[in-house]
C-alpha cells in the first residue's frame, strides 16, 4: 500500500541533457511531484481604485441643472446595474467592484429570506475580511447553512475550513463529506481535493482509480492543477490505461493555463518530441516562461539548451546566471558547474552579477 501512495505522487524519470550526442535532449523532472497540494477557495482581488475625475468632467457634472435626468446608463453604488434589472446580481456586482460593505449588507437582507448564495457570499466575506472583520467561526456558520441549502461553492468553502481546523476543530471526516457533496454537484476544486484524499489513503482506503476518476471531473472542468496530476497518472499508468500522448495532451491544456510545473513538463516533451511533434522552439519560449516565474526545473533545463545552442542562440552567459539561480534554489548540476569553471573570470562575474541581480529582484 505505501509503494502504491509513493507510485501515485511521484513523478517519473531524471534529469542530464545527453551531453556529447549531437542531438540534445532533456529530461522530465524527478522527484516527488508538485501537484498533491490542497486547493482553496479563490481569494477575491480588492477592486483598484477609480480615477479621480477630471476637472472639466467635474465642472460639467456640476452644471447640470436640478431637473435634469439622471444619466440612464449611471449605476449605483456597488457597481451593478439598477434595482429595476432583475437579470442582475447585486450583490454579486458590489462584490466583484470591490465595494464590500454594500455587499455585506445587501447579502445580509438576502440570506434572511433563506437565500444561500447571499449565505455563501457572507461566509466569503467574513473569512477575507472584506467589510467586516475577520470571524471564521461566523463564516464557517455561514458557509454551513448554506451548504444545508445545497450551495456547491458553500460545501467546498465550509469543507476546507474544516479541513484546515478555521471556525472549529479540524474534522476531515466532515470535511470529506463536504467534499463529495461539492465534487457530486461538479465544482472541480472540491473533486480534485477528493481525489487526494483518495490518494492519501488516511480519510478513505487509497484507491487510485477513483481519485483518476475525480481528477477527470476536474480536468475536463479546465482545472489546470486536476489537468496536470492527470497528466502525470497517464503517464504513469496510474489508475488507468498508460497514454503518453494524452498525458502531453493535458500538460499542453494545464500550460496554457498558467500552470508552471505543466508548462516545464510540456515545454520538455515539445523539445524531446515526445508524444508530440517536436517544437524546440515554442519548448525554449515555454522554458523562458518558466524560468521567469522562478521555477528551478525550468532554470536548469533553460540553462543546458543555451550552453547546446540548439533549440535557441548559444549564449553561456545567459545560461550561467540561470544555472546559478536555479543551483540558489537547491536544483545544483555538475555540469553547469564544469562549464561555469571553464569561463574566464571576467565573464564568469557577469553570470554571477546577473545571477544576483535576479534573485534580488531585477531582471
Amino acid at each position: 500500500m505505501k509503494a502504491l501512495r509513493a507510485f501515485a505522487i511521484v513523478a517519473a524519470s531524471l534529469l542530464l541533457a545527453t551531453g556529447a550526442a549531437a542531438q540534445v535532449s532533456l529530461s522530465p523532472p524527478s522527484g516527488p511531484n508538485p501537484f498533491p497540494k490542497p486547493l482553496e477557495p479563490e481569494k477575491p482581488k480588492p477592486r483598484p481604485p477609480a480615477p479621480a475625475k477630471a476637472p472639466a468632467t467635474e465642472a460639467k457634472d456640476k452644471a447640470k441643472k436640478p431637473g435634469d435626468k439622471p444619466d440612464a446608463k449611471a449605476a449605483p453604488e456597488g457597481g451593478a446595474a439598477t434595482a429595476e434589472d432583475p437579470n442582475v446580481d447585486l450583490v454579486y456586482g458590489a462584490y466583484q467592484r470591490g465595494f464590500y460593505k454594500t455587499a455585506f449588507e445587501l447579502a445580509q437582507k438576502r440570506a434572511a429570506d433563506n437565500d444561500a448564495k447571499a449565505m455563501t457570499m457572507l461566509g466569503e466575506l467574513y473569512a477575507n475580511a472584506l467589510g467586516v472583520k475577520r470571524d471564521y467561526k461566523k463564516a464557517a456558520e455561514w458557509y454551513s447553512r448554506a451548504a444545508d441549502l445545497g450551495d456547491r461553492e458553500a460545501m467546498f468553502a465550509l469543507a476546507m475550513a474544516r479541513m484546515g481546523g478555521r471556525g472549529g476543530p479540524p474534522n476531515r471526516e466532515e470535511a470529506a463529506k463536504w467534499l463529495a457533496q461539492a465534487a457530486k454537484l461538479g465544482e472541480p476544486k472540491a473533486a480534485y481535493n477528493l481525489a487526494l484524499l483518495y490518494l492519501d489513503g488516511q480519510t478513505f482506503p487509497q484507491d487510485v482509480k477513483r481519485a483518476a476518476e475525480l481528477l477527470r471531473m476536474a480536468a475536463d472542468a479546465g482545472n489546470p492543477e486536476a489537468q496536470y496530476a492527470l497528466a502525470t497518472f497517464y503517464k504513469e499508468g496510474t489508475g488507468v490505461t498508460k497514454s503518453i500522448e494524452q498525458s502531453v495532451r493535458l500538460l499542453q491544456a494545464a500550460a496554457l493555463a498558467g500552470n508552471v510545473p505543466a508548462q516545464v513538463e510540456y515545454a520538455i516533451a515539445l523539445y524531446n518530441g515526445t508524444g508530440t511533434p517536436k517544437n524546440e522552439p515554442a519548448a525554449v519560449a515555454l522554458l523562458r516562461k518558466a524560468a521567469r516565474a522562478n521555477n528551478p526545473i525550468a532554470q536548469n533545463r533553460l540553462a543546458h539548451v543555451l550552453v547546446s545552442g540548439q533549440g535557441a542562440p548559444r549564449d553561456i552567459n545567459e545560461a550561467m546566471k540561470w544555472h546559478l539561480v536555479a543551483k540558489t534554489a537547491g536544483k545544483g548540476d555538475l555540469q553547469l558547474d564544469q562549464t561555469l569553471a571553464q569561463m574566464s573570470a571576467e565573464d564568469r562575474a557577469k553570470a554571477e552579477e546577473a545571477a544576483r541581480t535576479w534573485i534580488g529582484g531585477g531582471k
